[in-house]
């Protein structure tokens, strides 16, 4: 197996060994076996499925929340000349409905769900008519309450076990605390599973944590210091600007990102960093997610993230060529302030959440008693500002309405304009010969795209225009003309997040809301907070914090994180203050006054600390108001 795993690897992606534990988890996928994987970011978990999945009859069918990682995916895997597709929210009925035929009927080998999919019974049916090799889970953690994103829709991968029981699972997530281990093989069910570690111990990282007024301040020396490339984490959209914009100012070329940004514009400033004619991006969380860029020095965080696990991850993102990196956490008392003030915010009252539901049914003009199985693309600022109400808790009711099986609500992603025929070649000639305007078009369409007729592809409107020396405004009225007429299904591009009513709506009076699951995850993010609070407050060392919280017992001082360098900078001064104090002692008595005076290392706590320790210790002796230097050492 081991032979057949490395060949495979070699052929497709070109490597000629395997990451730590890959071959481990690949050998207990392919013996059949519910496997656990945990691996840092950039670890390669996408390989542990991949690799197995070739290897095996059937299609592997692999559930992520994070649409523009599965595009990416589904897009490098199409460029080996690996069959994959992907169904997100966003999609039409009738584009999911070609896309799973094919993974029925033909011979697709990678599909793609978004978790939120699985709603649908639709696909649930025809996953039953799939032969199903493998069922891999990225982003795991999202099915445990106890973790730090949780997501309702993955509570619905155990009805994939009902589908195919003797399929294999592999759960793949990059942090989890013991609980959310064992939470995870529970949900879904695991029967004689493994679980796969990887060591949280990141040896290259060097973590810091600085309470520090200036921040802006401190930002550019340590920008200047460490030099490379570097990633900086605010909170907010505004503070991106910002803080790109004083770089900028001071010479460092730097750019902004976050998700409120068209998806080209995102494509060109992550291209532009990556590609290092941007030496530093100024972020949102929205940023990093399955890009793996080698050579960052550092990543900042100039505001307190949201949990241990979040802060994990984004630090992770440094130093992923083995060099020494730099993940510097700032933060001032107000921040440990605000931290707590979103916690309260993002639990909303009952009657908040029953009157976001009541906006949203007006928003969209729905009926009562109607909008089941609905998509509408949802603007959640545009949805705030015309209620007058504040985004945070929000977000935060969407996210309760959609546990309570009211909604689902998917991430922002770019989805470009499909197409596909919908008559037969032989059909198309004679559409052609008949209707002369349309026939440009069509041409073009054929000798650009492929499998037109039995997939959807992807066009642009733009470029179309350009080959045909025509308007944008004529392509798409052309398109939408060929659809009117059935000859063709043309789906416009959207960039919004799509929001699906899952029930028909109801008085919001009547509606329900879980009150002990808000009571719950209420407690579980107070533990979250208190945990980010004793990392910021730890005495001993970064990485044996981060290590224990994630229950990995280690007692090893990592040696390079701003603790550990404090201990050693305190312990050079004790063995200077030491020789010192010997010296002057082994010259002769003096007072506590007379030694101090001619000591010249530490302030005068550090002083009479070592003093008090040599006492304790009988290294030194008082005698008659004298300190001496005891001879029998």
């Amino acid at each position: 197996m081991e032979n057949k795993s490395l060949g495979i690897l070699k052929q497709y992606w070109g490597h000629e060994t395997f990451r730590p534990l890959q071959e481990d988890i690949i050998n207990a996928v392919l013996q059949g076996r519910d496997t656990l994987a945990l691996m840092p970011t950039g670890g390669g978990k996408s390989i542990c499925f991949q690799v197995p999945a070739l290897q095996m009859a059937g299609i592997c069918i692999v559930v992520s929340p994070l649409i523009a990682l599965m595009k990416d995916q589904v897009q490098n895997l199409r460029k080996r000349g690996i069959e994959a597709v992907a169904i997100f929210s966003g999609m039409s009925h009738r584009e999911v409905d070609v896309a799973l035929d094919n993974c029925v009927y033909g011979r697709i080998k990678f599909l793609y769900l978004a978790p939120e999919r699985l709603y649908s019974d639709l696909v649930k049916e025809r996953i039953r008519y799939m032969k199903v090799s493998l069922f891999a889970i990225d982003e795991a953690h999202c099915i445990s309450q106890w973790g730090y994103d949780f997501r309702p829709a993955y509570l619905e991968l155990a009805k994939l076990r009902e589908i195919h029981p003797n399929t294999a699972f592999l759960a793949l997530t990059a942090t989890a605390t013991p609980r959310v281990v064992q939470d995870i093989q529970d949900k879904l069910g695991f029967v004689g599973g493994q679980v796969f570690r990887k060591s949280f111990r990141r040896e290259n990282l060097a973590y810091m944590v600085l309470a520090e007024e200036d921040k802006m301040g401190r930002m550019l020396r340590m920008i200047h210091k460490i030099g490379g490339a570097g990633v900086i984490y605010v909170r907010n959209r505004r503070e991106t600007q910002e803080v790109a914009q004083y770089l900028i100012n001071h010479g460092i070329p730097a750019d902004f990102y976050h998700a409120g940004l068209d998806s080209q514009t995102r494509s060109q400033k992550q291209d532009s960093w990556m590609e290092n004619r941007v030496r530093v991006i100024v972020a949102t969380n929205a940023f990093g997610m399955g890009i793996d860029k080698s050579d960052v020095r550092f990543v900042l965080h100039l505001d307190i993230p949201d949990s241990l696990e979040a802060y994990y991850q984004e630090a992770g993102r440094a130093g992923r060529d083995g060099k020494k990196a730099f993940p510097v956490l700032m933060y001032q008392q107000a921040d440990r302030e605000k931290l707590w003030e979103n916690f309260i915010s993002s639990f909303p009252p009952i009657p908040f959440i029953q009157q976001v539901y009541h906006h949203l049914g007006n928003y969209f003009q729905i009926a009562y008693g109607a909008g089941k199985g609905l998509f509408f693309d949802f603007d959640v600022v545009d949805f705030c500002k015309r209620y007058k109400i504040d985004v945070f808790p929000t977000l935060s009711a969407l996210k309760f309405l959609e546990r309570d099986g009211w909604i689902s609500l998917s991430e922002a992603v770019f989805i470009p304009s499909r197409f596909k025929f919908e008559i037969d070649y032989q059909e198309l000639y004679k559409f052609q010969v008949q209707s002369a305007k349309y026939d440009l078009l069509i041409k073009l369409i054929l000798r650009t795209t492929g499998g037109v007729f039995d997939f959807y592809v992807a066009l642009n409107e733009y470029e179309l225009a350009k080959k045909l020396k025509v308007s944008y405004d004529t392509v798409v009225n052309r398109l939408q003309g060929l659809q009117q007429l059935e000859v063709a299904s043309y789906l416009p591009k959207t960039d919004a997040p799509q929001l699906e009513f899952r029930q028909a709506r109801v008085d919001y009076k009547h509606l329900f809301i879980d009150t002990s699951f808000i009571e719950e995850r209420k407690h579980i993010k107070q533990q979250q907070i208190k945990a980010i609070y004793a990392y910021l407050d730890a005495k001993d060392c970064r990485s044996i914090a981060l290590q224990t919280y994630f229950g990995e017992k280690e007692e090893t001082f990592c040696g390079i994180c701003d603790l550990c360098l404090i201990r050693q900078h305190r312990h050079e001064i004790h063995e200077k203050l030491q020789e010192e104090i010997k010296t002057a002692l082994l010259a002769g008595g003096k007072d506590v006054k007379q030694l101090g005076d001619e000591l010249t290392f530490g302030d005068d706590d550090t002083k009479l600390h070592v003093i008090r320790l040599l006492l304790d210790q009988q290294q030194i002796i008082l005698r008659d108001g004298l300190y001496y230097w005891n001879s029998d050492f």
